[in-house]
């Protein structure tokens, strides 16, 4: 029996036995808890102090530093005689310290004046002068006049309102382009970022664009900017500098008359013109007709925006965007199209190179040839009857050129498509090169084959026709062709130069002397039809091609055309190769002899004798030839008229004076022998004038009579031979001129006839 006590024993444990264990429970719990927190946190520190501790401490920089970019100064772009053709001007950036104003006037006043000055909105202004830091971006690239009314705003802060060092100019850059539309399509232009984005601009960007600065800013814990004594600069590096293969004369010559023939032919859909090294591919000029101001290169032309104005609204901007993309498009590289007769330069270099011809070997036309059921006409729709490969070539008689089409046959065919380079990109260091069109290997049947002998059916670009030529030319190889010849750096150390680059042979230099020789007789033959221009020995081919599998424009003929010429000159020495061709033609004629011809005649009447290309003239062509013009200002009358007869000239005094001022035309002005100088003794005399009369559609003897009737003076150009017609001139008939000025006549030969 137990006793009192060992009962009141029991009855305490049993009563402390469940809160014992609740609190065991409770403690075990509240260690695990304990352990697991502490694991987590030690794991979670450990992952921060490992994984991310490179994240964590970049994040940690971001928050203590504000980093600045500071613009570099793009390289600049020369042609290739050292003329600038793209710099980067000197601008100033303007920005303001705000954490230095003191009271709200100070901020008001600065916000006005920023505001009147940028025409920004003055409320955006007041909340940037309101902000916790030492560098605040007001306005990028301000001219010199801006920048003049901002120094008068920190004086006037300064002296009114004792408001010092918040306000600073910071140099910055401006891309600027001092010969405006000059080559736009091959030079491009920059972003609002001074990227590139068109042309060479955005092809050598990474060259260009030269390597920006930084201004580290220290921040305090609030994220407000440290004083300047906690800033560090690093300098910006300077873009290195472009030198383009473009020579700025002859691509101005070119551009001028290309317009020209725009305008004269009415051509609906631009033109082409590249000039190219035939020895060593690089490009002396580069023409997309209707060019545009690559200072302002979002400005359409007005023919443009009434076009997009007629357009629904909801898609004007798709159409303005697509404006735009046409006028910057680089139609030399980046546009395909049928090469027409010029091709068969090509053809017919493959013929000679295989052995299949011969400049004996005849062919017969009688107008049209059959293929498989298919009539293919010529040109010559009554037939040029039995004619040789070289008189085949001048009479561009497409049944002929079936003819050795089929001798090639399409394996061959295809094999000198490829080895004159048309199946690849020329890897032009240019953006936007277009691919060639082409049958597939295997799928070139009868008619393909017949009707891509005279260049028609298929696509390719002007950049791989220029090639082309070059490679007929000078001797068969296949040069790179290419518009940067060197980069230097701001120093003007050369990093970079572009060689020549052969990239085959494809016909042997024996056959390429013959081509020559073949393509220099069709220019003599058919005259300023073909390219003929007295003194020079000039090789070249026409063209006409049909545009096909394209919609049709609204030109007043039947079918679409793209009118060519392909050349190259001096005939038995090749230096310069010329591409000509314009799309879409609605004047009064559209084959390559009529549109393209003359045009290539007037080029290359000024380029070759610019490049010192030597002239050999025949007995006829000597009395047509220009002589230039002497000084005779600054002497007495007699003397003057003395040294004027001596030239070959006749003089013409005009005034009271006894000593010449001045004279027309001026030193070194070409004209006919036996023209009149004009001597002025006094001003008064300068006022008389005559009008132009037109000299289309005459001899050469017989403009020198109208000129030498009316007083006035001529330079002749093209075919200048006795059977040569005129066909232009370049100022138009009924200007006012002064007595002597000089009207440069253009000559067809009217005895040559369309072969195309």
């Amino acid at each position: 029996m137990q006793s009192p006590g060992s009962k009141n024993n029991l009855k305490k444990r049993a009563e402390k036995g469940p809160a014992q264990r609740l609190r065991q429970r409770t403690a075990i719990l509240i260690l695990l808890i304990l352990v697991l927190g502490f694991g987590a946190a030690v794991l979670r520190l450990t992952y921060l102090t490992t994984v991310q501790s490179s994240e964590l401490q970049e994040a940690a920089v971001d928050l203590q530093l504000a980093d600045t970019t500071v613009s570099a100064k793009r390289g600049t772009i020369y042609d290739a005689n050292g003329n600038v053709l793209a710099e980067s001007a000197s601008v100033w950036q303007v920005v303001m310290s705000p954490i230095n104003f003191k009271n709200d006037k100070q901020r008001q006043a600065a916000a006005k004046g920023l505001s009147e000055i940028f025409d920004l909105e003055y409320n955006d202004v007041l909340e940037d002068t309101k902000q916790q830091s030492h560098y605040v971006v007001v306005k990028r690239r301000i001219e010199s006049d801006e920048r003049e009314k901002v120094l008068e705003l920190v004086d006037t802060l300064k002296k009114n309102y004792k408001c010092a060092g918040v306000i600073q100019l910071l140099d910055d850059y401006k891309r600027y382009y001092p010969k405006n539309s000059l080559a736009s399509s091959v030079i491009g232009f920059t972003g609002s970022d001074d990227q590139g984005l068109e042309g060479v601009e955005y092809e050598y960007d990474s060259y260009l664009s030269g390597i920006p600065g930084r201004i580290i800013t220290a921040q305090n814990a609030r994220g407000i900017d440290m004083p300047f004594q906690y800033e560090q600069n690093v300098e910006s590096e300077d873009g290195n500098n472009v030198y383009l293969t473009i020579d700025e004369t002859i691509q101005s010559i070119c551009e001028k008359y290309m317009q020209k023939g725009v305008e004269d032919n009415n051509v609906l859909n631009k033109g082409v013109c590249i000039a190219m090294d035939v020895n060593t591919g690089a490009i002396l000029a580069m023409v997309t007709t209707d060019g545009y101001d690559l200072n302002n290169p979002y400005e359409l032309s007005a023919k443009d925006k009434k076009k997009i104005k007629s357009t629904p609204k909801k898609k004007q901007a798709e159409a303005e965007s697509a404006a735009l993309s046409a006028m910057w498009r680089n139609k030399a590289v980046a546009d395909t199209y049928m090469p027409g007769s010029v091709f068969k330069m090509c053809v017919a270099s493959a013929a000679l190179e295989e052995n299949l011809v011969n400049d004996k070997t005849s062919f017969t036309c009688t107008g049209s040839i059959e293929v498989e059921g298919e009539t293919l006409h010529c040109s010559n729709t009554e037939g040029h009857g039995t004619q040789s490969f070289v008189e085949a070539i001048s009479n561009s008689c497409n049944p002929a050129f079936v003819q050795i089409g089929q001798m090639l046959g399409a394996s061959k065919f295809r094999q000198y498509y490829q080895g004159f380079g048309f199946s690849d990109k020329t890897g032009i260091d240019l953006p936007g090169e277009a691919e060639d069109s082409f049958w597939k290997e295997g799928k070139m049947g009868g008619v393909d084959l017949a009707v891509a002998s005279f260049g028609q059916n298929f696509s390719i670009t002007p950049i791989q026709m220029i090639t082309a030529c070059a490679a007929v030319s000078n001797g068969g190889y296949v040069v790179q062709p290419h518009v940067v010849s060197k980069i230097t750096d701001s120093k003007g150390n050369v990093i970079k130069t572009v060689d020549k680059k052969i990239k085959r042979q494809v016909i042997s230099d024996d056959t390429s002397k013959k081509m020559n020789e073949y393509l220099e007789y069709n220019t003599e033959r058919q005259g300023a039809a073909a390219g003929y221009i007295s003194g020079y020995k000039v090789a070249g081919k026409t063209g006409t091609s049909e545009k096909k599998g394209v919609t049709k424009v609204e030109s007043s003929f039947s079918e679409d055309y793209i009118s060519s010429f392909c050349g190259f000159a001096p005939a038995d020495d090749p230096q310069i190769a010329m591409l000509v061709f314009f799309d879409t033609p609605d004047g009064d004629a559209y084959y390559g002899s009529q549109v393209s011809s003359p045009v290539f005649i007037n080029i290359m009447s000024e380029v070759l004798p610019y490049l010192d290309v030597k002239t050999s003239y025949t007995d006829e062509e000597l009395g047509y030839v220009d002589a230039s013009a002497g000084d005779y200002t600054g002497v007495s009358v007699d003397e003057a008229k003395t040294a004027v007869e001596a030239d070959g000239f006749t003089a013409t005094v005009k005034g009271s004076g006894s000593t010449v001022i001045s004279q027309i035309p001026t030193v070194s002005s070409g004209l006919q022998k036996g023209g009149s100088i004009v001597l002025y003794t006094d001003s008064d005399s300068r006022s008389e004038t005559i009008s132009v009369p037109s000299f289309i559609g005459l001899s050469p003897d017989e403009v020198n009579n109208v000129a030498s009737a009316c007083g006035l003076n001529v330079s002749f150009s093209g075919a200048t031979t006795s059977s040569g017609t005129s066909s232009s001139q370049d100022i138009e008939a009924g200007t006012s001129v002064s007595p002597g000025t000089v009207i440069t006549v253009s000559f067809a030969d009217s005895s040559s006839t369309l072969n195309e």
